[in-house]
């Protein structure tokens, strides 16, 4: 059987080579066809508004599926996974094209790296040229890659509790926002997850937005009894967990616009306030309805950038409510302040001085 030939997509003023466009990178279900490789780049196209208001001048991670995205496939989260079926792309790839301008990062280790960095349309496609499916923005954008310009409010539905939950949770943060005088925008994960947006000043280090969020989810449990902030899942109980490490640095979230590794193709998609109430299956925004979506009523997040935000409200918060610090990712260093990283079921308390080091 002849080699299917090579697809131009027009992406803004540059033309972006797909190669095999026929290969089906999800494969059909009961609501959608088999979307292919080209269909992944159109797409792209169909939501730039949008999707370059997510990514513009942001360091972005790649998650990417060369052999398209099927059942029982893995995704690379560590050198242990050398067999995993995708993996995520934090560095340049060889053979990028003369435009895309990279911007170097510093990951919590200290080492550096030069990432992605979305500054027009054709970059996009290009990286679903080379097998993207999701794009991972950081927080902040290429002027200052230390400073976060958004805070991110992750609402993550635990065993027990649903995307309805989820997003009643939302509706809850965004009152709880406005009246400390900050905007809220929210996204379906496209999953069963709730992300909320606030826009912030470029003011603060990683840290300090990390625990702006504590300090949110701290603000959220005590408004909402279905919320909790506990690290550990034996803990959370059939609650909404705010996952407020999402904050930390080189940590991301799908963005705006991204399609998700699940059947179906879904879309991480920003809605309105209203339609999120209404929506009682986020699978129904996928690739084959959204950009009808966008095109029909535009970006619900138009005016995520007219404000950026104060985030002394919510420090203060972080300061004032009981709890203090709270456990990082594992892959972070131990950081000041930090509570043991040890599950609380098989802490043997004697072996942790009070500082949360481990005693030998």
């Amino acid at each position: 059987m002849a080699k299917a030939a090579a697809a131009m997509v027009q992406a803004g003023e540059r033309e972006v080579r797909v190669s095999s466009p026929e290969r089906v990178i999800f494969e059909q279900t009961d609501r959608t066809p088999a979307i292919t490789k080209l269909d992944v780049a159109q797409y792209l196209v169909s939501v730039e508004d949008g999707l370059m208001r997510a990514l513009r001048d942001r360091p972005v991670a790649l998650e990417r599926w060369p052999s398209g995205v099927r059942e029982g496939m893995r995704l690379a989260t560590g050198p242990q996974d050398r067999d995993a079926d995708a993996f995520y792309q934090k560095r340049v790839m060889k053979g990028a094209p003369e435009y895309l301008e990279p911007v170097r990062v510093t990951f919590p280790s200290g080492r550096t790296a030069e990432e992605v960095c979305v500054t027009e349309i054709a970059i996009p496609v290009w990286c679903a040229q080379m097998g993207t499916v999701v794009f991972h923005p950081w927080p902040v954008r290429r002027g200052d890659v230390d400073r976060p310009d958004e805070l991110r409010i992750d609402l993550d539905p635990q065993p027990g509790t649903t995307f309805a939950d989820a997003a009643s949770v939302a509706a809850v943060a965004r009152d709880l926002l406005a009246d400390l005088g900050l905007t809220a925008f929210v996204k379906t994960s496209g999953n069963r997850g709730v992300h909320v947006y606030v826009r912030i000043e470029p003011r603060w280090e990683f840290l300090d937005v990390r625990h702006a969020a504590i300090g949110f989810g701290r603000l959220l449990e005590r408004a909402d009894d279905r919320v909790t902030t506990a690290w550990w899942k034996e803990e959370r109980g059939s609650r909404i967990f705010v996952d407020y490490n999402q904050n930390c640095r080189d940590r991301t979230i799908a963005s705006a616009y991204s399609l998700r590794p699940l059947p179906g193709a879904p879309v991480s998609t920003p809605l309105t306030w209203a339609e999120l109430a209404e929506t009682d299956d986020p699978r129904a925004y996928n690739l084959t309805t959204v950009p009808a979506l966008l095109a029909e009523r535009g970006d619900a997040w138009a005016a995520i950038d007219d404000v950026a935000h104060d985030l002394t409200p919510l420090l203060e918060a972080y300061e004032e409510l009981p709890g203090g610090e709270m456990p990082f990712p594992p892959d972070h260093p131990k950081m000041p302040g930090e509570p043991p990283r040890v599950q609380p079921s098989k802490k043997v308390a004697e072996h942790w001085d009070a500082e949360g080091n481990r005693v030998d």
